[in-house]
């Protein structure tokens, strides 16, 4: 809910004067620092925030006419007797590395209200050079306000003040999407999101597996061009070791740098999983209300695999664990195994929009068309979208999720490795639809560009996983793009597990919703 720090004003000094008063009394109060540059000095008619998130009291977001340059140990009075209204907080805004002599940003140029509990933050603002700081006072007695809490990151403050993020290029085209909700408005998918009528598009939670036991897998790599020769698994094996050392410092960028929430499993050489460390191909979870409220209650998938040491991968163990997460209902597509030879390798073939209801899938020997249309129908979505895709060296593509990945608003695909014009037609429109789109070329696609995934990150914002070499294949026109919708580019070599493997980041990561 948009506030004005000029309505409060007129409501403590009236109508007349405000300009003249604010202009005058801010100069008195910041005397001590250098002349404002020109846009700085538009005292109290700029736009402030009301937060309201969680349980918390109300605090009015703002930024001062004059830019400071660091936190007070209290307001000004002239700045304290302008808050009016139930504000007893007030959190203002300043550039962290901006140089002395340059213009602030107005607030209206990197947050919006998008309603209750909800704002839109440029994107921009997650670039390191483009920081914000928030300084949070607190009121006091006789209407003053005391330095709180200083220098608090912008989108780390939101975070913790309960508020819902859309992360978007412009926060103006957001908050008038989101006032304009009824009409045919086009609505990004993070303001959707953010405002609650639409699910979410990532998680923050994900189930791992640690390579503790991996090696090449001889039945995988039956139709898996991604996948090159090498040492069985076995004791002692320095491949495992190395794709260990590999797998950890993925695990600490995802957990400790980009704040995912990691359930870690492990699995041994008995097990006779080799590929274990690709868990999303045998689950996947489903909150209530994803796909456009086609998904009705929290649900977990269960899914026919292909190769029997991948099937093996279902540890009674760790199923267990995820029943107990709270999963109402479980759907248990196993049975085609046996019955009819068919299968459906979970989100490695299903690339989803989990927002707008739509599932895309490279047909292959591992995505089985019936047993799409089947799955569609069953989880609540809206639209299957399905189509043949080859790789350079002309075979099918294993995986769906090597040639395409979906984020909240933004898409990787790589359309030239779907030779069919109908089918690559569709799958471009449809996606450019509710998505800005990075085409990738099959080069790319080879290094795995098309293997990443989004989640959301420590400080409730988006961010995209991806291995560093996927990462250095796309160029920087293409990261900038993807740097429009998420906060980060996080990345982790993991070049054994890509070469031997054949599956890269996104293979190894399971979301749970």
């Amino acid at each position: 809910m948009l506030s004005t720090l000029a309505g409060a004003t007129r409501q403590a000094f009236g109508q007349s004067g405000v300009a003249t008063w604010a202009a005058a009394s801010l100069g008195r109060a910041f005397s001590s620092l250098p002349e404002p540059v020109p846009h700085a000095t538009a005292a109290l008619e700029e736009i402030g925030i009301t937060l309201r998130g969680g349980h918390e009291d109300e605090t009015l977001l703002i930024t001062l006419p004059q830019r400071p340059f660091a936190a007070t140990a209290s307001l000004p009075d002239e700045v304290a007797k302008s808050v009016a209204g139930t504000a007893k907080r007030v959190a203002v805004v300043r550039p962290a590395f901006l140089p002395y002599d340059q213009a602030q940003p107005h607030l209206t140029e990197v947050v919006a209200s998008l309603g209750p509990s909800a704002v839109a933050l440029a994107a921009h603002t997650q670039q390191p050079a483009q920081r914000l700081l928030v300084d949070e006072y607190a009121r006091g007695h006789g209407g003053s306000f005391a330095l709180q809490a200083p220098a608090a990151e912008l989108a780390a403050y939101l975070n913790r003040k309960s508020m819902r993020v859309a992360l978007v290029p412009d926060v103006a085209a957001a908050a008038a999407a989101a006032g304009s909700s009824g009409s045919r408005t086009f609505m990004p998918n993070s303001v959707a999101a953010a405002t609650k009528l639409r699910s979410m598009q990532s998680s923050n939670s994900v189930l791992m597996v640690a390579p503790t036991a991996f090696g090449f897998n001889e039945q995988a790599a039956q139709d898996n061009s991604f996948m090159h020769a090498a040492e069985k698994p076995q004791q002692h094996s320095s491949l495992t070791a190395q794709v260990c050392a590999e797998f950890a410092e993925l695990h600490r960028q995802l957990a400790d740098v980009a704040g995912v929430n990691v359930k870690l499993f492990q699995h041994h050489l008995s097990h006779g999983t080799p590929d274990a460390v690709f868990p999303n191909n045998w689950f996947s979870t489903h909150g209530a209300g994803e796909a456009a409220g086609g998904v009705s209650q929290p649900t977990l998938v269960l899914y026919p695999m292909k190769c029997p040491n991948r099937a093996a991968e279902r540890r009674p163990e760790v199923i267990q664990v995820l029943r107990q997460a709270g999963y109402e209902r479980v759907v248990d597509m196993t049975g085609h195994e046996q019955h009819d030879k068919a299968y459906f390798e979970g989100t490695g073939v299903l690339v989803l929009d989990r927002v707008n209801g739509v599932a895309y899938v490279a047909l292959s020997e591992r995505a089985d068309r019936g047993l799409a249309e089947q799955w569609v129908s069953s989880l609540g979505y809206k639209e299957l979208v399905t189509f043949s895709s080859a790789d350079c060296r002309g075979k099918p593509v294993y995986h769906t999720n090597v040639m395409m990945a979906i984020g909240t608003d933004v898409a990787v695909v790589c359309a030239d490795s779907v030779p069919d014009a109908k089918e690559r037609q569709h799958l471009l429109s449809k996606l450019s639809s509710s998505h800005e789109v990075v085409q990738i070329s099959s080069a790319q696609m080879d290094a795995l560009c098309g293997n990443v995934l989004e989640l959301q990150g420590g400080k409730g914002l988006p961010v995209m996983a991806m291995s560093s070499q996927a990462y250095h294949a796309f160029t920087p026109e293409q990261r900038s793009v993807m740097r429009r919708h998420v906060a980060e580019l996080v990345h982790a070599p993991i070049d054994t597990l890509e070469r031997v493997g054949g599956g890269g980041v996104r293979c190894a990561l399971a979301e749970l919703f």
